[in-house]
């Protein structure tokens, strides 16, 4: 009611915050208006059925293989576009082979979505590096580096959900919920000590500068804690399951840990 006090101004702001939606909107419609185009494409020209396919044939002799040209494909598709189309592209074109080879619905989504995103950072586009460099009066393709260095962990946080669903709080069948959540602190607990240790490693630092022997240590007990099912793959046609390869990735982590705390910097 204009009559009240307040009701012009009132108005006024929803007059103004109508605009600035429509403003912020055009670039998103836009954008869509280009993926429904780009989706369209591979939909009747059968691109995404071929590399769906191709994908399939890949992921039953080796799943991770699978994988990682499906993180390459969402790398590539993800460069240079906002957030919102890149979960429709990667989702149209490379989730439904990840689905096929009995990745589960939502992590089969999260992993090209996530992967769509990473590629704001990743050379050689790098669309979030090159718009803080302007910021930090530094090179893109520096500032890209360094963030990839920083962020080298979070490329293998994807892989680990597929290994391991509870990550992504999806129970197996037939789990109880204390197995679950047991499973799942389990999981997280994990997923943290390879992530620091991939840290240490990509760092070079841990109160002090450490050697490149020093870094693939870390390197290494972590690969063998995230990488066992993946390195399975590998090892089964000699014997080898994934217990003696996890097992060793834990004394690896913990001899680090004991190595780390002996050589620690003495203080007065």
């Amino acid at each position: 009611n204009l009559a009240l006090k307040g009701g012009r101004d009132t108005l006024v702001m929803c007059r103004d915050a109508l605009i600035e939606g429509a403003r912020q909107a055009l670039p998103v419609g836009i954008a869509c208006a280009v993926v429904g185009m780009v989706v369209g494409t591979m939909t009747l020209t059968g691109v995404a059925t071929v590399f769906g396919n191709w994908i399939v044939s890949i992921g039953k002799a080796s799943i991770f293989l699978s994988l990682v040209l499906t993180m390459i494909t969402s790398l590539v598709l993800g460069m240079g576009i906002p957030t919102i189309p890149t979960y429709i592209i990667t989702s149209s074109l490379a989730a439904p082979a990840l689905l096929k080879l009995g990745v589960p619905l939502l992590i089969s989504h999260m992993f090209v979505f996530y992967f769509g995103i990473i590629a704001d950072l990743t050379p050689p586009v790098a669309l979030a590096a090159f718009a803080a460099a302007p910021i930090a009066q530094a090179s893109g393709f520096a500032i890209a580096n360094q963030a990839v260095r920083i962020s080298l962990a979070g490329f293998v946080i994807p892989y680990i959900a597929v290994y391991d669903h509870t990550l992504m709080l999806q129970a197996d069948p037939g789990m109880t919920n204390s197995a679950f959540l047991l499973a799942v602190a389990w999981a997280v607990a994990e997923t943290l000590l390879a992530i620091g240790l991939w840290g240490i490693a990509a760092i070079g630092y841990f109160n002090r500068p450490l050697s490149w022997a020093e870094r693939a240590w870390p390197f290494v007990a972590a690969v063998l804690i995230v990488g066992s099912d993946p390195l399975t793959e590998l090892t089964k046609r000699f014997g080898l399951g994934a217990g003696p390869i996890l097992t060793t990735g834990y004394v690896l982590a913990a001899g680090f840990i004991v190595y780390l705390y002996a050589r620690r910097p003495k203080t007065a």
